[in-house]
């Protein structure tokens, strides 16, 4: 028979053991609980940071202005001014080479080429603020920086052409297109005779109601008293560019007298004043037809083998024996010719240079036998010259070269053959620029432009 087993009693000291560490591990349990919720659940209270310290600045004191009221020039009455609008500016090779604050300069425009084109071509760098139209006896351009050269020479003068009558319009021409130019146009003029020149200003200046009266009174005096005649104070000008080259530097300088000399001459002077357009009236121009050199030496002693001959040395003597027994004759037939002048209330005549007794045409029994041929340049040794010039000048400065126009100013029935004419058109056309011929007093009255031409 099968007994039951007996049931095992639980020992009371494992059981204590088990119960305190049960509690134990409650009373942990609890804390660390504790510390969780206080941590992370129950927020800190808000911390507040005192503010800073704010310094009071007192304002500033109270400044009063008073503002007066300009009163207007007294040289611009306010009917004088003018408004020009602007439209579709453009704006091409900026140069940005300005002068010295001293010194007053605008933003110019070229005018021309020496390629050909219009009188309106081209440009250097402008904006159109300072443009004018400029007419001066029907010859008509438009630019910024504008120079108006006159003849002063007595050929200028006679009788034939109007005589101080004449040269009156000339002046009043020039006075009333620089009296109409744009307030920012810059301008300058100038006159000359035999190679001197006299200029307004040292540079161009600003046009304006002050300067153009101020021109006025420079210019009166000017040819205006047959007593008084000339060009006092004028003087040559040196050139600037290419002092090596003894084209102009040398040979032409050397005859200046000479009208196609003077005329090569001028054209570097003009061109070295940074310009936009020339005009230039005078009563003798062939372009560069005949400009005049020096004799080499072999041409010197050509001449003085021919001279050196006795035929020509028996006839030079006898037209010095008579030289002065004609000219005698000529000045007694002027000043007769004076004192019938002068009888009907005109002034005394005027000789545009040369020989006195040609002008009072007395014959002669023994002419000259002949004087030194003269030597001339090439046409075409010049035109290099003058594009290797506006090349320095202008296109390497990234402007575009001036035009030169020419006014030629002729007696009634002055001759001018057509290779002069030509050699004329030649020179403007190289310059892009335009001629006129205008003969005598009448018709240059009639063809004055400057009045008509308004710049607002």
């Amino acid at each position: 028979m099968i007994s039951k087993p007996k049931k095992r009693k639980m020992n009371p000291m494992l059981l204590n053991v088990l119960l305190i560490s049960g509690g134990v591990h409650a009373v942990a349990l609890f804390i660390l609980g504790s510390i969780t919720v206080y941590k992370y659940i129950i927020p800190d209270e808000a911390q507040f940071e005192e503010p800073a310290v704010v310094e009071q600045v007192e304002p500033p004191k109270e400044v009063k202005v008073e503002i007066k009221q300009q009163a207007a020039p007294q040289n611009q009455p306010l009917n004088k001014l003018r408004m020009k609008q602007v439209g579709n500016i453009s704006v091409a090779n900026i140069d940005v080479d300005l002068p010295s604050m001293e010194e007053s300069f605008t933003v110019s425009a070229g005018l021309g080429s020496l390629g050909g084109g219009s009188l309106l071509g081209g440009t250097r760098g402008s904006i159109g603020i300072g443009m004018s139209d400029v007419s001066i006896f029907g010859l008509k351009t438009r630019a910024e920086r504008i120079l108006f050269a006159i003849d002063a020479s007595k050929t200028m003068l006679t009788d034939a052409k109007g005589g101080l009558n004449s040269y009156r319009v000339i002046k009043d021409e020039i006075s009333t297109m620089v009296s109409n130019l744009s307030t920012g146009t810059l301008f300058n003029v100038v006159f000359f005779n035999d190679g001197k020149l006299k200029f307004f200003k040292p540079r161009p200046v600003p046009a304006g109601d002050e300067v153009t009266q101020e021109l006025i009174t420079w210019i009166a005096p000017i040819n205006a008293d047959f007593n008084k005649l000339g060009l006092p104070g004028a003087k040559s000008q040196k050139l600037t560019t290419f002092p090596e080259d003894n084209l102009i530097q040398d040979q032409i300088p050397r005859h200046q007298w000479h009208s196609g000399n003077e005329n090569a001459y001028l054209a570097q002077v003009f061109l070295e004043q940074s310009i936009d357009a020339i005009f230039i009236i005078t009563g003798r121009h062939t372009g560069f037809q005949s400009i005049r050199r020096s004799p080499t030496q072999r041409e010197n002693e050509e001449w003085a083998r021919h001279t050196s001959k006795a035929g020509y040395q028996k006839a030079l003597a006898k037209y010095k024996e008579e030289r002065p027994q004609a000219v005698k004759k000529a000045q007694e037939a002027l000043a007769k010719e004076n004192a019938e002048r002068k009888k009907k209330g005109l002034p005394p005549r005027i000789l545009d240079g040369g020989d006195i007794v040609g002008h009072m045409k007395i014959r002669m029994e023994n002419r000259h036998p002949g004087r030194q041929p003269v030597y001339h340049i090439d046409g075409d040794k010049i035109r290099r010259y003058f594009r290797e010039l506006t090349k320095v000048l202008y296109d390497d400065q990234g402007s575009t070269p001036p035009s030169i126009n020419v006014v030629l100013f002729l007696a009634g029935d002055e001759k001018f053959s057509k290779d002069k004419e030509d050699a004329l058109k030649d020179y403007t056309r190289f310059f892009d620029g335009k001629y006129r011929i205008i003969r005598g007093l009448n018709e240059i009255k009639s063809a004055a432009s400057a009045s008509a031409t308004t710049n607002k």
